[in-house]
């Protein structure tokens, strides 16, 4: 049988027509999910953003670049992002995990023994630190942040200040609990936990090392306590 001529063939139906015709069939349509193709569109782009700075550092990770990678054109990602710096915030930020329900991150181990929570904590930032995957967006957006106000201010208030609070508020539980002095200033305590550990890790003044941590939290918690920290370990009953 030979093939009917494409002249008499009827076109094919238009979208709405075909839409209607699965109506009157009893049958739904589902439109395209838009938000599901930007969010989409979105961990491509940011997941490109790593990739490339991994490779090629910073200075050479350009917007065209990054849009190829993940497939889609620049506009679409001047349209979210109005930079390159803007665009690697929200991949570490993503890289940092999700937030809760609630907006924040799970808080820091509260086992009773502060010491041993602190190490614990202190020991996976080093983990971080030492992790390629995290450390070419951190040392990029430090230097970035460092002649940017602006993109510095948006990379405290997002992502360092959350963190931050986080220890904080384990701190403080410990000195509601007696392990800590009542007149111990916790943003102070905090900082002398963590600024060596960041002192090392972007001057690379030394290996950073789990023992390097424990070292630390010893060092400032007996301090805090004025002595040892036996002193500053499990509740006591």
């Amino acid at each position: 049988m030979s093939a009917e001529p494409a002249a008499s063939r009827p076109a094919a139906p238009p979208q709405p027509a075909k839409a209607a015709a699965a109506a009157a069939a009893g049958r739904t349509v589902k439109a395209p999910d838009a938000g599901r193709r930007s969010e989409r569109s979105r961990r491509a782009i940011l997941d490109a953003a790593l990739a490339l700075l991994g490779e090629a550092g910073y200075d050479k990770l350009t917007i065209e670049a990054v849009a190829a990678r993940a497939g889609v054109g620049k506009q679409t990602i001047y349209r979210w992002w109005p930079s390159k710096a803007a665009v690697l915030l929200d991949a570490s930020l993503a890289l940092a995990g999700e937030p809760d329900a609630e907006g924040g991150w799970a808080g820091l181990p509260d086992t009773g023994d502060l010491a041993a929570d602190l190490r614990l904590v202190l020991r996976a930032r080093v983990d971080e630190f030492n992790d390629e995957r995290y450390e070419a967006p951190a040392r990029a957006l430090t230097a970035v942040g460092a002649t940017d106000p602006e993109l510095g201010a948006r990379f405290t208030e997002r992502l360092l200040e959350p963190q931050l609070a986080l220890y904080e508020d384990r701190l403080r539980a410990a000195r509601e609990s007696g392990q800590l002095a009542p007149d111990t200033d916790l943003r102070l305590t905090v900082e002398m936990l963590l600024g060596p550990l960041t002192y090392r890790w972007l001057l690379r003044t030394g290996p950073l090392t789990h023992a390097f941590t424990d070292a630390l939290v010893d060092a400032v918690l007996g301090g805090v306590a004025g002595g040892t920290t036996a002193g500053v370990g499990k509740v006591t009953a």
